[in-house]
């Protein structure tokens, strides 16, 4: 398929990069296959970071997306621990940190996202987390469990995802734990207001405290330690550790640096691709979290952060460097387990887009289906401890039919016997 003398280099030793890779040579690439990643650990998978792993339920080795030994036998070169400092795009090269340049044919940017941070005092105390990484699953993981210990109180900056999945993890291990969120209810840019409030049920029934409407406004301290935070509100609270989960940003430097385009911020920021996952170089890939792809289905441009885009944009991409028709219109996927709850959503539903919301089920006893919709068509679904449903729900959002919402909430008339999708 290929000439044996091309290189093709990854830059980002993730989930992405690490599916990506394989792709490459299950396809049949016979040239080199260079990983560069700046973590010293294999590449790995991040859900367990704030879930399995992170609760104690799963083993640090259960993250990595292959064995050590199988990059060897792929023949895959992987360079751990070194960042990628430059690229230039003239010469088909990048640099490493070391002053090492390495010369690709063709190359993948997978060079994910970073946490937000905190922009307010005390952020360098030594009880301040962030979770994005496996070292940081790993410090956390042995924090949360110590203050289960010790009665001990984790304060937490954020009521999204991974904020709420700490927080279950956290009360897991018996920690006291109240969360700081400016919107109204949790995943209120994600969720709306309509099923927001679920979420601080029950988290509540769990023990969580929830303050909504504040913001912190700074850590305070001694001898490196936390004490209490401060909200915007004036108000102090106790607090022995902090997690900001404010969000990520994608790592965009190294491709704003060589001059690669990138996708407005309103649009979620990051490299822009087209549908083939091409930058605006026809030399150079982007997948995964830094991603923003000019979507065919959704007919938007779209970055997406979730484990589903990374394990399946990395082979897309991958197909396209060997010159294949590729079209990246997976539909966008996330699942997530707090407590005895566990969820999938498929879509994408941002705020103003939808204008009405349908529940199929029972919310009080946390088993139904949510949909958001759009003059009657579904832009996206969510199941809660509802299971084998996302291919109907993902196949309801792809025919892009106007559906009768009665119909729809119904839980007596199939889904599959609605829309395309039966």
């Amino acid at each position: 398929m290929v000439d044996a003398h091309q290189t093709f280099v990854i830059v980002g030793a993730g989930l992405a990069g690490a599916k990506a890779a394989e792709t490459l040579r299950t396809e049949g690439f016979s040239g080199r296959v260079i990983m560069l990643g700046d973590e010293r650990d294999h590449p790995y998978e991040r859900p367990p970071l704030s879930k399995g792993y992170l609760t104690g339920k799963e083993e640090r080795d259960s993250v990595f997306v292959h064995e050590p030994a199988w990059y060897a036998g792929a023949e895959i070169e992987l360079h751990l621990g070194q960042p990628v400092t430059s690229l230039d795009r003239k010469a088909h090269e990048v640099r490493l940190g070391d002053g090492t340049v390495v010369h690709y044919d063709k190359l993948l940017l997978a060079t994910g996202a970073e946490p937000r941070r905190l922009p307010i005092p005390g952020t360098d105390l030594a009880g301040v987390h962030h979770l994005r990484r496996l070292a940081h699953a790993d410090r956390l993981r042995h924090v949360l469990a110590a203050l289960g210990r010790d009665n001990g109180h984790l304060v937490i900056s954020g009521a999204g995802w991974i904020g709420l999945e700490v927080a279950a993890a956290a009360r897991g291990y018996g920690a006291e734990v109240t969360i700081m969120e400016p919107e109204p209810t949790p995943l209120h840019r994600v969720l709306g207001p309509e099923l927001g409030q679920l979420f601080t049920d029950l988290h509540s029934d769990h023990g969580v405290r929830f303050r909504f409407g504040v913001r912190l406004a700074e850590i305070i301290g001694q001898d490196g330690l936390v004490l209490a935070v401060r909200t915007d509100d004036g108000e102090e609270h106790p607090a022995h550790d902090v997690l900001a989960a404010i969000g990520a940003a994608p790592r965009t430097a190294l491709a704003e640096t060589a001059g690669l385009a990138m996708a407005p911020r309103a649009d979620g920021g990051g490299i822009a691709v087209d549908a083939s996952l091409r930058t605006s170089d026809p030399h150079i890939f982007a997948a995964g979290d830094v991603a923003n792809v000019a979507h065919p289905l959704l007919a938007t441009r779209l970055r997406v952060e979730h484990w589903a885009n990374a394990l399946n944009s990395g082979p897309a991409a991958a197909r396209a460097m060997l010159g294949q028709e590729v079209s990246y219109d997976r539909v966008p996927y996330f699942f997530s387990d707090q407590y005895d709850l566990g969820l999938e959503y498929s879509g994408w539903a941002p705020p103003g887009s939808y204008d009405q919301v349908v529940i199929r089920g029972d919310t009080g006893k946390r088993e139904f289906i949510a949909f958001w919709l759009k003059d009657q068509k579904v832009l996206a679904g969510m199941n809660v401890n509802v299971w084998d449903v996302t291919e109907t729900v993902q196949a309801l959002i792809r025919s892009g039919l106007p559906l009768d919402p009665e119909a729809l909430g119904d839980p007596s008339v199939p889904l599959e016997s609605l829309g395309s999708a039966g």
